[in-house]
């Protein structure tokens, strides 16, 4: 399979500059939280997912084709793992992105631990992944809970800016949700890197790529396909969601022979918008690589059709709530 998948292709994916952060990085990101856990629709247990010789080739396999960038976390099961084992030879060849563990705690309240206790969970986080990375240096390293406080918190600051400036660490990152923590991490100045949900129907955190542009911040997107509503397995939504079915439709009219599916449609925007670093794919399967593959083609949509693409974006996005709807069933 592995020798197949990189003999087919002849075109390399496109390279982008991570923000001012000097880094390189391709314009699709490989998220790995399928390979370190069961994740996703259909899949139980560690019987459905793929076995780690062939997760380690599949990482291999995309990094022969150009796809550098790798984002995974503490809490993401034997990813971190698997990336050290895949990579362990040839280190300075990826970009790694990960992340430490959560510093609130859910099950009590929402409010951040005292400055000592900050510091030791970062601190023990840190050291874990570099040992299952089998690295001495992360090339991000991102904070998972972007809220408005941790985005501001002195003591989150000063660790992270201490790992940049010991070398540990080559940029800083927030993973954030709203538009308003997405602007506040990108005029603080403190952070390198903001990762943020972003796609076709949801277009809300239009004005801050653009802003992370003019300041020189990398934006990595997630949520491209939006929990696969933005491909052919969106049709025959829960009967609540009919609004958001009719409104896939809207989207066939940018259909045409180079892009005739709305998963291409929908990754190609994201890659057309300026400030757009890279765009976060879950990869688990070597088909879903190959798909990758053949839509980062380096063909982005022209400002005739990027502009009618931003003008379908859904009209309420506040209703488009994924967590909302899995609450309700709504996604079974």
């Amino acid at each position: 399979m592995l020798n197949n998948l990189t003999a087919k292709y002849n075109v390399q994916m496109e390279i982008r500059a991570l923000g001012n952060t000097g880094i390189d990085v391709s314009e699709l990101s490989f998220g790995t939280v399928a390979l370190g856990l069961p994740y996703g629709i259909g899949i139980h247990g560690e019987s459905d997912m793929l076995s780690d010789a062939d997760s380690i080739s599949l990482l291999r396999a995309a990094l022969s084709r150009g796809l550098n960038f790798y984002d995974t976390a503490l809490g993401y099961g034997k990813s971190e793992n698997l990336l050290g084992r895949a990579f362990n030879d040839c280190r300075e060849k990826v970009v790694i992105c990960t992340k430490p563990t959560h510093l609130y705690d859910i099950y009590a309240n929402q409010s951040l631990p005292p400055k000592a206790e900050i510091r030791a969970k970062l601190d023990a986080s840190l050291q874990e992944s570099l040992s299952r990375l089998q690295t001495d240096y992360l090339d991000v390293y991102m904070s998972h809970d972007g809220t408005e406080e941790v985005i501001e918190n002195d003591t989150v600051i000063d660790f992270f800016q201490n790992l940049k400036k010991k070398g540990i660490i080559r940029a800083t990152g927030i993973s954030v949700y709203t538009l308003a923590q997405s602007l506040k991490a990108i005029e603080g100045g403190q952070w390198d890197v903001v990762q943020l949900a972003f796609n076709l129907m949801n277009q809300e955190q239009l004005p801050a790529i653009d802003l992370a542009a003019a300041k020189g911040v990398g934006i990595v997107v997630r949520s491209i396909l939006f929990k696969g509503i933005l491909t052919d397995k969106g049709a025959g939504l829960h009967p609540a969601l009919n609004s958001v079915q009719e409104h896939r439709k809207k989207y066939n009219e940018l259909l045409n022979g180079r892009i005739n599916n709305l998963s291409a449609l929908a990754t190609k925007f994201v890659l057309s918008c300026e400030g757009v670093s890279s765009a976060l794919v879950g990869i688990d399967k070597f088909e879903y690589l190959e798909r990758a593959l053949l839509t980062a083609d380096g063909n982005h949509l022209d400002d005739g059709t990027l502009e009618k693409a931003k003008q379908l974006a859904y009209p309420d996005p506040e209703f488009l709530n994924l967590p909302v709807w899995e609450r309700k069933g709504w996604l079974t």
